[in-house]
């Protein structure tokens, strides 16, 4: 069945490998043969309605039609829909309440108008009542106009078979939240990264960079049970009432909950045991820090060659007392993104995916190569561009599981730390304060 998809008329470059992201999860593929990033309308095939149910998670889609007729003009649009009639599409629908919307883009039609329109269409010779409020059968004329332009460029004509999940978007409204911190990332593209992962019932998800558990709290909503970790043990336990796990208990999610725990990825407890099945994680979902405002750091010593040893205060020792703070060493942004491959490579199932955020340029607008390891394929690539600057999310799938697997990774990781070793300040580990 031809399908018309009604996307939202934003986050442009997402909202293709959304929706094939979804297509994938549900066990079949989706090809586009109408698609345009300057339009929000869209033309598919599928095998049937199921198929469109499915991809109704997808959150940048506001819905799916069964298309019935379309052209550039209304005569063009009824000699479609004729000639698309059969007997069996008459019978099926004829004694069904309906109503009929329409929907213009850059355009505006009077209410006389629109009447004009709607009246066009009684050839159809519905028998059912009229019905404005949840009706049996609803039909949409869907028209794109160019700017300016005093009539529409494309009419589409179509059954309304399902809504996106643009609702979800209002209920996960970071404004509406009781725990969030400076960086939380806003509800929409939250729950796209977790379109994006696959989040699903069954699926283990995993945040090294939760904060205040945006992703954790989107995974969850889609039935995934998730876990995170963050290097400041502050942004999870939060204040009083107010904490990560508030927020599952504010969306009902606790059952979803699996648990945090405070490390930096480079000191994880998630260990690489020998003879061991690290392979745990059906996805990984991460905003790392850019180190724009401060140079990245890790748990560790500026000066590793000095020798170490217990510090002791008031009688015991200070790192089991509550007030203390690990000491910090600066980091390379490069290392982090290598580390963040090489960690999903090692813990994620074949067909896992890592969902990362990353910047698309430094602060000398530079463009940064997206990351690469042997072990993930990417899949997607999707920009989000504000005034002075733009940001990426990243999509990689686990190839397949080989013989020799943890060797290649293992080789892969200590080439990418040779290529670090002359590098020593914050200023100088980080390509978004090191000026060119």
């Amino acid at each position: 069945m031809e399908i018309l998809v009604h996307f939202a008329q934003a986050h442009e470059t997402f909202r293709k490998p959304e929706i094939e992201a979804v297509a994938e999860l549900g066990g079949f593929g989706i090809q586009f043969t109408e698609y345009s990033l300057n339009s929000p309308f869209a033309l598919t095939m599928l095998q049937n309605e199921q198929q469109a149910t499915h991809l109704s998670r997808s959150i940048l889609v506001k819905a799916f039609y069964e298309l019935w007729g379309s052209g550039t003009t209304y005569d063009d649009v009824h000699i479609s829909l004729r000639a698309r009639l059969t007997r069996v599409w008459k019978e099926k629908y004829l004694n069904q309440n309906f109503k009929f919307d329409i929907e213009s883009y850059q355009g505006k039609r009077t209410n006389q108008e629109q009447r004009d329109i709607i009246n066009s269409f009684s050839y159809l010779d519905l028998q059912g009542d009229v019905k404005m409020k949840n009706p049996e059968l609803q039909f949409t004329v869907l028209e794109y106009w160019d700017e300016d332009a005093v009539t529409p460029k494309q009419i589409y004509m179509g059954r309304l078979l399902v809504f996106g999940s643009r609702t979800s978007i209002d209920r996960y409204d970071v404004k509406k939240r009781q725990y969030i911190g400076n960086t939380t990332m806003d509800a929409e593209l939250s729950l796209v990264t977790a379109n994006f992962a696959h989040a699903a019932p069954g699926k283990l998800i995993y945040d090294p960079f939760a904060g205040t558990g945006s992703f954790l709290i989107t995974s969850s909503h889609f039935g995934a049970t998730t876990f995170g970790s963050d290097i400041d043990g502050r942004a999870l336990r939060g204040k009083k009432d107010r904490s990560l796990l508030s927020n599952f208990h504010q969306y009902g999610l606790v059952s979803k909950f699996g648990d945090t725990f405070v490390s930096d990825l480079t000191n994880t407890p998630l260990r690489e045991v020998p003879g061991v099945n690290k392979r745990v994680f059906d996805a990984i979902v991460c905003d790392p820090p850019y180190g724009v405002r401060e140079g990245l750091k890790v748990l560790g010593s500026k000066r590793p060659e000095r020798e170490k040893g217990p510090l002791i205060m008031n009688g015991s020792l200070r790192h089991t007392q509550p007030d203390y703070v690990p000491p910090k060493r600066p980091y390379s942004f490069n290392s982090m993104m290598n580390d963040i491959l090489h960690f999903a490579a090692i813990h994620l199932v074949a067909g896992g995916r890592l969902c990362m955020w990353m910047p698309t340029a430094n602060d000398d607008l530079s463009p940064l190569a997206i990351p690469s390891h042997p072990q993930l394929e990417l899949k997607a690539a999707c920009i989000q561009t504000f005034n002075k600057w733009s940001r990426q999310l990243l999509t990689y799938s686990r190839r397949p599981v080989t013989a020799n697997d943890e060797e290649q990774a293992e080789r892969y990781r200590q080439e990418r730390k040779e290529e670090e070793l002359e590098r020593k300040t914050a200023d100088e580990l980080n390509d978004f304060r090191r000026k060119v």
